[in-house]
């Protein structure tokens, strides 16, 4: 039997008091103790380390393939010269390879430091678009006043976005495509796993949409926004990337909601008839409390194919995202373009790698089995 401590309102409480509360309701449990914690230091610095021994296993063999196809671009490059110039140019070509120069520096596979001076330019470029739309502001805000004064639309930056400015656009692309699936696919998958009817009803509609690919989505939004939006002026780009990604990941949330929603334990369903719970009472105290985790376990799915198919979708509709920037430096085909594109194939596996984490803590954070471990 837990102890309870009533003391009247002008005593004060003292040590000994909190740890009767303390040990009555057992909150030691809940709180790791030191000896818990050096007995899994040992675990986490052998697990760090063996992380570590991976990573640089892979700048190595990263660092290899990069010499060896640097090499063997070169080499093809030296002989082809010698067979259309001669051996006098091809002397030439091997000499400028040599020294590094940008103009006959083989475009292949770049090495990690060539990498991390690219992901210092792209930086460096955004310090310099950020400096321009600041200075661009100064200079328009009385200009910017007047219109607004006048009830005009304001004058806005229209210079090209920076890399960071590309990473913040793909990411409200995820986010408003991820809103739209969760409106779309939590209130289906509850009305369907309500009644077993529908759910055969609808079977072979998820079915057929689920593999459809994120290019035909694409296609499909397109023709549908282009002829809603008839005569307007703004660019839809975003808004048809982020309803294609929406509808290219919801299935997920839509399978697991219906699955979570009729598997909810009889028992519940029958004590909310007992208490003649209305259909709103009944869906919003009952039904979605016990299909919650399996819910959010489908979110989890959602975000992670959101963020997959949405390179893929930028690039063709447009959208001044992380797709439409590979995809440009791949059409660019610079000296360093295939070094920030690696910078970019980082960035998306990395921000991928967060998104699932957050979704995860979210999933253990509203899971029952969880709480009450």
């Amino acid at each position: 039997m837990s102890q309870t401590i009533i003391k009247p309102a002008n005593q004060a409480v003292t040590k000994t008091d909190f740890a009767t509360v303390a040990k009555s309701f057992n909150i030691g449990r809940f709180l790791p103790t030191v000896a818990s914690m050096k007995g899994k230091l040992p675990g986490v610095a052998k697990s760090a380390g063996i992380t570590l021994a991976s990573m640089a296993l892979f700048l190595l063999v990263w660092q290899l393939s990069s010499s060896y196809l640097y090499n063997v671009e070169a080499d093809s490059r030296i002989e082809r010269v010698l067979a259309e110039q001669g051996a006098e140019e091809a002397e030439k070509m091997k000499a400028c390879i040599a020294s590094g120069a940008i103009s006959c520096k083989p475009n292949t596979l770049p090495s990690p430091s060539e990498v991390f001076n690219a992901s210092q330019l792209l930086l460096a470029d955004h310090r310099i678009i950020n400096a321009d739309k600041r200075a661009f502001a100064e200079k328009t805000a009385g200009v910017n006043a007047q219109r607004a004064a006048a009830g005009q639309a304001a004058i806005t930056y229209t210079g090209r976005p920076s890399f960071v400015d590309q990473i913040m656009t793909s990411l409200k692309t995820v986010a408003v495509g991820m809103l739209i699936a969760f409106f779309i696919a939590v209130p289906i998958g509850i009305i369907i796993g309500l009644n077993e009817g529908l759910r055969t009803a609808f079977n072979w509609f998820i079915q057929v949409f689920k593999p459809v690919s994120p290019v035909v989505w694409l296609l499909l939004v397109f023709m549908i926004v282009k002829t809603l939006t008839l005569g307007s002026d703004s660019d839809t780009s975003f808004l048809i990337s982020a309803i294609s990604v929406g509808l290219c990941s919801m299935w997920a949330t839509l399978v697991n909601t219906s699955v979570g929603v009729s598997s909810v334990n009889q028992d519940y369903v029958n004590v909310a008839k007992v208490l003649k719970l209305g259909i709103a009472k009944k869906i919003f105290k009952v039904i979605l409390p016990s299909a919650i985790p399996l819910i959010f376990t489908g979110l989890r799915i959602t975000v992670s194919v959101a963020w997959m198919v949405l390179i893929a979708i930028e690039l063709l509709a447009q959208s001044p995202g992380l797709g439409s920037f590979v995809w440009e430096e791949f059409q660019n085909g610079a000296n360093d373009s295939n070094a920030k594109i690696i910078v970019a194939m980082f960035v998306i596996g990395f921000i991928g790698f967060l998104l699932d984490r957050v979704m995860y803590y979210v999933q253990q954070a509203v899971s029952f089995e969880k709480a009450l471990a």
